[in-house]
């Protein structure tokens, strides 16, 4: 493993910005350490009163897990308390929480913590950011915090599992750190990721089969056809990184219970959607690009296919042809 720790990483891409102030910078290292501390939560979740669900919902109506909240909680104060941002939207959180000192560039989106449901089994989850920044003069409001995923400044996002990685694009490629426990900081360990050529997996709940329409019907048939090997883990995080690493595409599709698809643009497949860009891939939402889209809600869903760019315009063209 490279010895190059992500806090000098970042240092580094701040010096091939001249205007750069060191605010972004600081910004990202407030999610690091957020991170850390919701993965050293995680490792002893078994041990502690935070494993199970709440009696509440979400703003999207979804059962919120205690360690939802936790890591929402964590975030929003570690957030706070150094200011660095304008304004932060979450997916566990009806409103945006606005800076105290209003004086912030940036607005931060988060998943605190995808695929929470999973932790009572022990099955990994992550952690979804991406940040965006105010043009000069911009005011920041329910309205410009909805910008376009091609306006991102920054994605990424942290995977808690057999260890915890920190993936992330500032649109200068993408880049891996693991978190080595005992000195207590993220290493490179994966320089510039290119997802691979060969597509050797597909992931979707199959399970939800008799809801979907005839093109993924025939689109899943065919990947089986082909060889690809079935792959599905139920946290969006786990599934893409899989991908990422190996080849694959992930399909979420909008469904008879879900018609407009399920995953939170801003959430969740905005971030995922830069990353993958950056890696060689793609995503859509069937019909054109995710980056491409507009969001006029905080909490607006959408279907996602993402992973291999060839594979995913493939799927595209099909749900292109019924128009």
């Amino acid at each position: 493993m490279n010895h190059i720790s992500v806090d000098h990483f970042i240092i580094h891409q701040q010096q091939t910005h001249k205007s750069a102030t060191g605010e972004f910078s600081q910004l990202l290292s407030d999610i690091i350490f957020a991170s850390k501390i919701i993965a050293s939560k995680i490792r002893s979740a078994g041990l502690q009163e935070i494993l199970g669900s709440t009696k509440n919902k979400n703003a999207t109506g979804d059962q919120v897990q205690k360690l939802d909240m936790y890591a929402h909680d964590v975030f929003i104060k570690i957030f706070q308390e150094s200011g660095r941002f304008a304004a932060i939207s979450s997916e566990e959180s009806d409103e945006l929480v606005l800076s105290p000192i209003k004086t912030g560039k940036y607005i931060i989106h988060l998943d605190p913590l995808d695929g929470s449901s999973n932790i009572d089994v022990n099955v990994s989850v992550g952690t979804i950011f991406s940040i965006h920044k105010l043009s000069k003069n911009e005011k920041v409001n329910s309205k410009t915090a909805l910008k376009k995923g091609s306006q991102q400044v920054c994605a990424g996002y942290v995977l808690y599992g057999s260890s915890t990685m920190l993936v992330y694009t500032t649109g200068q490629g993408v880049h891996g750190f693991t978190l080595d426990t005992d000195i207590g900081e993220f290493l490179l360990s994966h320089p510039n990721i290119k997802i691979p050529t060969e597509c050797k997996y597909y992931s979707i709940n199959e399970g939800y089969q008799e809801r979907w329409d005839q093109v993924i019907s025939n689109f899943v048939l065919k990947c089986k056809k082909d060889g690809m090997k079935a792959r599905y883990i139920g946290s969006l995080v786990s599934d893409f990184h899989r991908n990422l690493l190996k080849g694959g595409i992930f399909m979420y599709p909008a469904d008879k219970k879900s018609p407009h698809g399920k995953l939170r643009i801003v959430y969740e497949s905005n971030p995922m959607a830069l990353i993958i860009k950056q890696a060689g891939g793609y995503a859509s939402d069937g019909n054109q690009p995710i980056l491409n889209i507009q969001p006029k809600l905080l909490h607006q869903r959408t279907p996602l296919f993402i992973g291999n760019k060839k594979i995913v315009k493939q799927l595209e063209k099909q749900y292109n042809k019924r128009k």
